[in-house]
């Protein structure tokens, strides 16, 4: 580890820094319409929990249904159920059941359950402590090799640091000795105070002989990391609590640091005051600007920073300022967050040694949002090291061509400043697309609603799939989402995307099943729900647990609709011999009619045959060697719709 540096946050501070998408409509008047009925199998599949019975699938469909529309309390219930099965269940599901309870106030439960979901999730971005550090090497040497630089041209043998750009001009900070003698020199390193200074910058992008700033901006104690207005009458600037002649403390009698403000009248700067959110307890430092001057960002170790130092920002309306406000932990770490510049394009550069880097401070990029800061990458090898790496900014806009700070070796003092051009975009473009069609028919889906949301469930965007089904969204690179896909009468659902870490496209196809199944004479009831088989115990005609909860599903739809009837036909494979598959079917096949029967439906509605192993769908005859997944196939229950 390298000494605790006094630039951090503390410039070179003398000082301590140290239902579903749609409910079905369905009454009397059109039950019989076209001779189709419509089947809302959700309500179905709640009225037959309601009675008790229980199915992992079942909850699964319930507790989604009320997560996709916000009713979390109902969600957490369902969720609830699900997880008292004590099955296998994905691990999504613990993370939509833990925003269910959260959302429900249930909150030292949610706790409990996220937890579960770090533990079983190591690549998954919500669950940070396992994301921060996973694979990070490799995200910096993907990084690297995308600069070209060079000393900037300016440095002395004391420290140079902290750059910035302002009409053709780059200001910075030094502790060369000018020889003027009533410059004090700084205890601890042996060095002098800094004061600002300023080279022009040549056509050629390089720099002329550095001079110093002359104004009563400069002091006998530090001055650092100035931003000027784009019209040039204003600047923000990092001092240590010194102004008109009167240090201040704090109760430890230590000068810590503040931001200055300044403006420029008659060609001289003047009426420098601090600003109002400064303190003596506490430092501010190394200002910067948004784009359109009403945000002004800067570090501090105010109270309610998470580590040593954090960003923050504060909004600008004139003379007056808002109440700072902490850019919030996913920037901000127990370490130092310091030195941030913003471009136009709202990324966000800032040095930290709490995020994965190489050593020291590294120099960082994200991508400023309304909710904090987004999608935080190492700038590579090239700008980082294993020394301290900070104070990044660029010419103006998005330029390639800047300048950073580095105690790196080689160089010619304490710290240095470098200049760059960056040869290749970090930030790489990807478009996340596909096509959203019915998962039974593979009809395409147009005008279905697709919503991009990212790990923390924040919603990004949304669209609306054109008449082809196609649906795309910007994303970036190297990131996972979560799109959502909504359409009446189909079950919403949700699937996650990573995208690639190259420039491209990621294709995520999306099928969705239907909430409501459409059904005529001569269809089987039980694809509704997916019904291939009413299990039976080996052997056996019996009615088991599993094949109730099935069964219970076609008795609602038959107790909706009393003029529909039924042929219950029982199939098996060919396993034994003809005559006693014959009869084990056509004991199943009468089982089945009479639990309807036992459940109040009436005996005309229903028919019902065991046909054995007469009409086999696949090749699976005897003496054929077939698998156990082809067997299957040919064991099944059908509920053919003779009458509506």
């Amino acid at each position: 580890m390298k000494n605790n540096k006094l630039r951090y946050l503390a410039l070179i501070s003398v000082f301590s820094f140290c239902s579903y998408s749609q409910e079905a409509k369905i009454n009397a008047g059109d039950r019989k319409y076209d001779s189709y009925a419509y089947i809302d199998a959700i309500k179905t599949y709640e009225r037959v929990a309601e009675k008790g019975y229980r199915s992992e699938d079942l909850f699964k469909k319930l507790a989604n249904s009320y997560y996709f529309n916000s009713n979390f309390e109902k969600a957490a219930k369902w969720y609830g159920e699900l997880f008292a099965m004590d099955a296998q269940i994905e691990t999504e599901y613990y993370y939509r059941y833990a925003q269910s309870l959260k959302s429900a106030g249930e909150t030292v439960k949610a706790g409990r359950i996220l937890d579960e979901f770090e533990r079983r999730t190591k690549n998954d971005g919500r669950a940070r402590l396992y994301a921060k550090d996973k694979n990070y090497l490799e995200e910096i040497k993907a990084n690297s090799g995308r600069y070209k630089i060079e000393n900037a041209g300016i440095n002395s043998k004391f420290s140079d640091y902290g750059a910035f750009v302002h009409n053709n001009t780059v200001y910075f900070a030094s502790a060369r000795d000018t020889g003027n003698f009533t410059q004090r020199k700084h205890t601890w390193t042996g060095e002098h105070f800094t004061n600002l200074y300023q080279a022009a910058i040549g056509e050629d992008f390089n720099l002329g002989a550095p001079k110093e700033f002359k104004s009563k901006i400069n002091t006998r104690f530090n001055e650092s990391t100035p931003v000027f207005t784009k019209d040039g009458k204003t600047v923000y600037f990092t001092r240590n609590n010194y102004n008109n002649g009167k240090r201040g403390k704090n109760d430890a009698k230590t000068t810590l640091l503040k931001i200055y403000k300044a403006t420029l009248e008659n060609g001289e700067w003047s009426n420098i005051r601090e600003l109002p959110f400064s303190s003596d307890n506490y430092s501010t430092a190394h200002p910067a600007l948004s784009a359109d001057e009403k945000t002004l960002y800067f570090a501090s170790d105010m109270p309610g920073t998470y580590g040593q130092s954090d960003i923050y920002k504060v909004s600008i309306n004139g003379e007056s300022y808002g109440t700072p406000e902490n850019l919030g932990p996913t920037i901000n770490t127990e370490g130092k967050e310091t030195f941030p510049y913003v471009t136009a394009g709202n990324d966000i550069y800032f040095a930290s040694d709490g995020h994965p880097g190489l050593g020291g401070l590294d120099v960082f990029v994200g991508r400023l949002e309304r909710n904090g800061v987004s999608n935080i990458q190492n700038l590579g090898s090239d700008i980082n090291s294993a020394q301290d790496d900070f104070a990044y900014i660029v010419l103006d806009g998005d330029s390639p061509k800047g300048f950073f700070s580095s105690n790196r070796p080689g160089g010619q003092g304490s710290d240095d400043i470098y200049k760059f051009v960056e040869t290749r975009a970090m930030h790489c473009s990807q478009e996340l697309s596909g096509i959203v069609a019915d998962s039974n028919t593979s009809e395409i889906l147009a005008n279905a609603k697709l919503s991009l949301y990212d790990t923390d469930h924040n919603l990004i965007s949304t669209t609306i799939s054109d008449p082809k089904g196609f649906y795309s969204f910007a994303v970036d690179c190297g990131k996972v989402y979560f799109v959502r896909a909504e359409k009446e009468k189909y079950a919403t659902k949700e699937e996650p995307a990573t995208i690639l870490k190259e420039n491209g496209k990621t294709d995520l196809a999306i099928r969705l099943d239907g909430s409501e199944c459409r059904v005529t004479i001569g269809d089987d009831l039980g694809k509704c729900f997916n019904i291939t088989n009413i299990y039976f115990a080996l052997d056996k005609s019996d009615i088991t647990p599993k094949a109730i909860v099935d069964l219970e599903k076609i008795l609602d739809v038959l107790n909706q609709y009393p003029s529909m009837k039924l042929d219950i036909r029982s199939h098996t494979d060919s396993r034994a011999s003809y005559k006693y598959n014959e009869a084990l079917s056509g004991r199943r096949a009468r089982s089945t009619m009479q639990w309807l029967i036992n459940n109040g439906v009436s005996k005309d509605r229903l028919t019902g045959k065991g046909y054995g192993e007469s009409q086999l769908v696949n090749r699976c005859s005897d003496g054929v060697k077939c698998s156990e997944e082809e067997h299957q196939m040919n064991r099944r229950s059908e509920f053919i719709i003779t009458a509506l």
